[in-house]
């Protein structure tokens, strides 16, 4: 089964900001090039979450795990992007999807903090 990542952030009026979701896109592809990685805004940007299901699928995925490239289990990522995701993915009976939970609480983002604190 061909698999897919599509990682969703916020998007921003700002197009440095949306810039970086695809500056980790890149990254990410270079560490899993046998994944397919695709990035999506959830709203004030292209490509949109519907943009990002379907160019996975037009890319042979038959399951999509959508992430939420956010810190927190706020409403975003807890159930606008869920939500968006779910309806995305309708369209594709055939197309198996799961949400992940955003990146929250982990010990690899202390390190990352005092990184850019200059801490370590």
């Amino acid at each position: 089964m061909k698999t897919a990542l599509l990682i969703i952030d916020h998007g921003s009026k700002r197009k440095s900001a949306n810039h970086m979701l695809f500056d980790i896109v890149k990254l990410m592809r270079e560490q899993r090039p046998d994944l397919l990685v695709f990035g999506a805004h959830m709203e004030l940007a292209l490509p949109t979450i519907q943009d990002g299901i379907d160019r996975c699928v037009k890319n042979g995925a038959e399951h999509i795990i959508a992430h939420p490239y956010m810190l927190s289990t706020g409403r975003h990522a807890m159930e606008d992007i869920p939500r968006m995701v779910k309806q995305a993915v309708s369209k594709y009976p055939n197309i198996t999807c799961k949400v992940t939970p955003p990146l929250g609480v982990d010990l690899e983002l202390i390190s990352l903090i005092l990184k850019r604190a200059e801490l370590k």
